[in-house]
């Protein structure tokens, strides 16, 4: 989606997207403990927070890849068919139940059923500690949290009661600095043994060290440790894998290799976590050698998906029938020996499966059909096009500061694409592959409220590109008028857009630059756009709507932000890619309360959604 113009070039709504990148590309810092307040509780609450954030913005899908660096295709394919991502685990500290509830309340988390004993982390905290189990009040709660994609995970709570003046007060100051519980779950689909001994073989083939684990009778559930692999880009030190039912015949395999100071020799599994680093037990001697050499085929991984792309392979694959691989060399005229070695290498990467000389296009492989819904076939041009360029003069950038899409193309991207109608057209289809960000927005409560207004609201779309966005909102609520504000080549595709979604007798049409922003609406839209700019560029921006505002007005704000506590997220990659190819950043949510407070706008609240964007919402300060 691209941003009007008049003297200077906006971006699109959609702005630029990072080029494909290995699993492990986006990194994350290692878990750590929150700073201490004079009790502790400051700790909890922020760990608390800290852990419901992350399971919100996880899926199973990005979240294996960085856990384990170095997964291949098939890999990565086999264990997302095993393996769901379903908490992340923290353990706290409250002098009592009624405090613990009150924190958790706070956080936003509610408990659906009543805490139930942790015989596994009361005896890991026993054996650590050099403690009597028996004298360790612990228990389990698991309160839900509903992820960006609408998947309903969890995050585990182990508390450890440690009453006011009580001599566990130590323990908990040492838990609280080493995180030994802190970890990431998967649970095991349909677990049978065969298939548990493989999943455990799988992690500590990719460098996890097993380390303990245990029968929870109270739940009937078995749980296996590892430590996290010393390439893990995750923020997690252990993983766990839960699997529902009995299977201490599989755990016994487990605890024997695991490591003998970081277990005990008992059933139950407790263990004592490591608290120095070494070399993973278990792991290849080249493991460091191999990961960094999957990192760098990178450049392979995008440039086999685009040859697909622009050879047209997937569209040449009957939707849901195996292929022969002659036939497909027929269809698409390519060698055949030389379209086999790119097939072997897709289906390495999850993009076709392979039966015989036969091929399959798997879900992933679907994507790059032109005829897919939200094909992704403009995304895999546009990233093994320009801005695979353009990456390679990134050194460029970083040493000089200039955008090294400017410094290849002689001109920033957006005249660029101006100038060239196939290019432009390219680009605005590729941003319509990410926009299943956008599905939440229209729930938003202010565009609800704008809706119910006496003879219907008014929604403003500033630098709307194709008017994707607005569509949905207009569909979604039939009281409301639309505004759309772009440049005019991009106001023609709007015009479709609108069309096509049955809207254009309730939008509008303006336009301008950023200056022209029209001063009716009772909901303004700025979506992905603001990335696209520096910091005194994104406060004019701001100042223009802000003016444009009446005072009952809403401002929804689509980008997405980079973490506070560095850890894993896509926003990390695009603020690489914004930097090399637009002059733009990815921004924290702090750091755009900051803007809009320099425009007289407050920060309300930021919502995930997703692909890991979010949506912000933003008003005028209310007047005493």
């Amino acid at each position: 989606m691209t941003t009007p113009a008049t003297t200077t070039p906006a971006t699109t709504a959609g702005a630029v997207t990072a080029p494909a990148m290995t699993a492990g590309a986006v990194t994350a810092a290692a878990v750590v403990a929150p700073a201490t307040g004079p009790d502790g509780r400051a700790d909890d609450a922020a760990c608390l927070r800290a852990a419901a954030d992350f399971v919100r913005r996880h899926d199973t899908a990005t979240l294996l890849p960085l856990l384990l660096p170095g997964l291949d295709g098939p890999q990565l394919h086999s264990l997302t068919r095993h393996l769901s991502f379903a908490h992340a685990a923290v353990l706290v500290f409250p002098p009592d139940p009624a405090t613990l509830r009150a924190e958790l309340a706070a956080c936003g988390l509610t408990a659906d059923a009543p805490p139930l004993p942790s015989s596994v982390v009361r005896d890991r905290l026993a054996a650590r500690h050099g403690r009597d189990a028996a004298g360790l009040d612990v228990s389990i709660l698991r309160p839900g949290v509903r992820a960006a994609d609408g998947t309903r995970r969890a995050v585990e709570v182990f508390a450890l009661t440690v009453p006011a003046g009580s001599d566990l007060g130590a323990v908990a100051e040492h838990e609280r600095a080493h995180q030994h519980e802190a970890h990431l779950a998967f649970e095991v689909l349909r677990p049978e043994p065969l298939l548990l001994r493989g999943l455990c073989a799988l992690l500590a083939d990719r460098g996890a060290v097993p380390d303990g684990g245990g029968h929870n009778p109270h739940e009937n559930g078995t749980v296996f440790y590892f430590t996290a692999p010393a390439a893990s880009l995750a923020g997690y030190r252990r993983v766990e894998l839960y699997a529902p039912g009995d299977h201490r015949d599989v755990l016994a395999g487990h605890l024997a290799d695991s490591t003998s100071d970081t277990m005990s020799d008992t059933m139950s599994g407790s263990t004592a976590d490591r608290t120095g680093t070494r070399p993973s037990a278990g792991a290849p001697a080249d493991q460091p050698a191999e990961t960094l050499l999957r990192l760098l085929t990178g450049a392979w991984t995008t440039q086999a998906l685009a040859a697909a792309a622009r050879l047209r392979l997937p569209d040449a694959v009957p939707p849901g029938e195996p292929i022969d691989r002659a036939a497909l060399a027929r269809r698409t005229a390519t060698d055949p020996r030389a379209l086999a070695t790119l097939l072997r290498y897709l289906a390495m990467l999850g993009v076709v499966t392979a039966e015989g000389e036969r091929v399959r296009l798997t879900e992933v492989g679907a994507l790059l059909r032109e005829d897919a819904p939200a094909s992704m076939r403009p995304l895999a041009l546009m990233y093994g096009g320009p801005f695979y360029h353009s990456f390679g003069a990134l050194d460029h950038t970083v040493r000089t500061g200039e955008t090294a899409f400017d410094h290849l193309f002689g001109e920033n991207h957006f005249d660029h694409f101006a100038r060239d109608p196939e290019l432009a057209d390219l680009f605005d289809r590729s941003m319509a592959a990410s926009t299943r960000m956008f599905d939440p927005v229209p729930a938003h409560p202010a565009l609800a409220a704008a809706a119910a207004r006496p003879g219907g609201g008014t929604v403003v779309d500033v630098a709307g590109g194709n008017g994707e966005l607005l569509a949905r909102v207009l569909t979604a609520h039939p009281g409301l008028r639309g505004v759309l504000l772009e440049r005019p080549h991009a106001v023609e595709a709007a015009r479709r857009t609108m069309a096509e979604a049955g809207c254009a007798d309730r939008c509008t049409y303006r336009s301008g630059d950023f200056a022209d922003v029209p001063a009716e609406g009772d909901v303004y839209l700025l979506s992905r756009v603001l990335h696209d700019w520096d910091d005194d560029r994104c406060r004019a921006i701001l100042r223009h709507c802000e003016r444009a505002m009446p005072a009952h007005a809403d401002l929804l704000i689509v980008e997405r932000l980079l973490p506070a506590d560095g850890s894993a997220s896509l926003a990390t990659a695009w603020d690489v890619h914004m930097m090399c190819n637009v002059g733009g950043r990815e921004r924290r949510a702090d750091h755009y309360a900051d803007l809009l407070a320099a425009a007289g706008l407050d920060l309300l609240a930021d919502t995930p959604l997703p692909l890991d964007a979010a949506l912000l919402h933003a008003r005028r300060p209310t007047r005493p």
